[in-house]
């Protein structure tokens, strides 16, 4: 799995599944060099032991999903753009998109901006779709883009090249923007998933790289996951002892790897072509594979897995979920 089932035993985040944050996208827009696509992917439609299909509802009115943009190299949050959305009213749901400036907090409306309000989710093939000045947004169920054997990973790695990801759902968020509004034209992203608790907000969910908050943090997961890139040189050792397990490293070979993983940050920049794990990531990179060989130390090279023929040229870029929720 990517960023999937990140919660205890390959389950969800606080049991929720809104809540698991599974891939983040960023790549140049297709025909337009000035504008960039950024997608965090969340809410996987089935469970990965008995492939349950999870709530119907898309998105939780009570958590915020965010970009994060560090744009001078320090690893600390410098932009976020903010997802909200409202509980649903008759079965939809109504999102909103704020930008902050460094330093704002969930609790507090200081820098920032509404730059989308009133967006519909879509729940069923029909892709609603709300543009706002240089801005465009889409956010509800789509296919699933990623693609992996999972069920050989967990197989302990015994991979029969099975697209667990083939006939499954997610939910998208797709978000337009002009380069400019990145804050530089080479970037550090992360998304998280913020959860209302009490009067605040706790993070669940963090992640760039697809796979290793799944495969590397063991025992530290929770802390891992609720933590900050800045901080993430405090799980060197950790990552470095699974890939010793895992992938037979001598011990300082391990923590040099380990040392490339992290901070668990996404590099971007908007003039180059995209392709993961170089400069972002786009929906065809097969960044699973890249993963596994690290992981292995070489020994496998993959899965035996690749891209899904469904995807779609134009915005927003993602095809319709295999079946309709509503």
């Amino acid at each position: 799995m990517s960023h999937h089932y990140s919660g205890p035993n390959f389950g969800f985040p606080k049991a929720d599944a809104r809540l698991d944050l599974t891939d983040l996208y960023a790549f140049p827009k297709p025909g337009d060099p000035e504008k960039s696509i950024l997608i965090v992917n969340v809410h996987p439609s089935a469970t990965l032991i008995g492939s349950e299909v999870t709530t119907v509802e898309p998105f939780a009115p009570d958590a915020l999903y965010e970009v994060m943009i560090d744009t001078n190299g320090d690893a600390v949050v410098d932009i976020s753009y903010r997802v909200s959305v409202s509980p649903s009213s008759q079965g939809v749901q109504i999102a909103t998109v704020r930008r902050i400036e460094a330093e704002a907090t969930a609790e507090s409306g200081d820098r920032e901006r509404i730059v989308i309000m009133g967006a519909p989710v879509s729940t069923g093939r029909h892709a609603q779709i709300t543009t706002a000045g240089d801005y465009r947004l889409f956010a509800g169920w789509r296919s699933e883009p990623f693609f992996f054997d999972t069920l050989g990973a967990v197989d302990n790695l015994n991979f029969t090249g099975a697209d667990f990801f083939a006939d499954k759902n997610v939910c998208s968020i797709v978000l337009e923007m002009p380069n400019s509004a990145l804050g530089s034209m080479s970037v550090g992203l992360w998304a998280r998933v913020l959860d209302k608790q009490g009067e605040g907000w706790v993070q669940v969910e963090r992640g760039a790289r697809p796979q290793q908050a799944v495969f590397l943090p063991g025992d530290e997961r929770e802390s891992y996951l609720a933590g900050q890139p800045a901080d993430d040189g405090r799980f060197i050792s950790t990552f470095a002892h699974a890939l010793e397990h895992t992938g037979g490293y001598a011990p300082d070979e391990a923590e040099a790897v380990a040392r490339t993983l992290l901070p668990d940050i996404l590099a971007y920049d908007p003039t180059r072509p995209a392709s993961f794990p170089k400069n972002g990531r786009t929906l065809t990179d097969d960044a699973a594979d890249t993963f596994i060989a690290i992981l292995t130390n070489g020994r496998l090279k993959g899965d035996g897995v690749g891209p899904h023929a469904d995807l779609l040229p134009d915005f927003p870029y993602l095809a319709p979920p295999h079946y309709a929720a509503e």
